[in-house]
């Protein structure tokens, strides 16, 4: 099952190779649109990651049957350590691409001026422009409100599945040392971090989504 991450959808290279890379082992796969996002109906801005966890869990609960491996990217990646959190019997293991737990807090809200957080938190709403071509992109005082909510870093994970977290060194939105933190705190026996030297934060070159692939292989392998 496939989560991508914030303003990603279910079209992008990572989320189709590796639904072809399923299709191709005659192994089940999901790949699914956050509501606000791709073909979801839905305001993006009405979004949260209350409100992109919920609809993670529909998806698991009513999309597929038995154990799976959940391949987050990103937020995705927030999102499926949030969901494996709330359904330990449904998931076999975890593969986080440049995971970005508590990114709202960690990321986001201090890299805001005093001037820029005042108007989030008096207008609800600010735009931040993006690197990837697709426009400026609104971040509101709900997601940054909500997300305190769901923060994963400041203890103990109690997620004990095995977990696999590729991070590129050079990227530049959230940095491989969250991958080792988080591999710190995860409870699991079995956690490797995958760190690729000259990949930066999408991971979407031949080779290094080959190499995302082997982890799903090999947790495949495990369940």
């Amino acid at each position: 099952m496939f989560m991508g991450g914030f303003r990603s959808d279910m079209t992008g290279s990572k989320a189709l190779a590796l639904e072809a890379f399923c299709r191709a082992r005659g192994q089940a796969f999901l790949r699914f649109d956050y509501s606000g996002h791709g073909r979801s109906e839905g305001a993006f801005t009405d979004g949260t990651i209350s409100t992109w966890l919920d609809d993670s869990l529909t998806a698991l609960d009513h999309l597929t049957q038995g154990p799976q491996i959940l391949v987050g990217s990103s937020m995705g990646g927030w999102l499926a350590l949030l969901a494996a959190l709330r359904r330990p019997r449904r998931v076999a293991g975890l593969v986080g691409i440049a995971a970005a737990p508590d990114f709202t807090e960690e990321l986001m809200w201090p890299n805001m001026a005093p001037p820029v957080r005042r108007a989030l938190v008096e207008q609800g709403v600010i735009y931040r422009p993006s690197a990837y071509g697709d426009g400026p992109y609104p971040i509101t005082r709900a997601l940054i409100e909500d997300g305190r909510r769901h923060l994963l870093l400041g203890g103990p994970i109690p997620i004990r599945c095995p977990v696999r977290l590729v991070h590129g060194k050079l990227d530049p939105d959230v940095p491989w040392k969250t991958s080792a933190r988080l591999a710190e705190r995860l409870e699991s026996a079995d956690v490797k971090v995958i760190l690729v030297e000259q990949g930066a934060h999408r991971l979407s070159d031949p080779a290094e989504i080959e190499l995302i692939h082997a982890q799903v292989a090999e947790l495949s392998g495990l369940v």
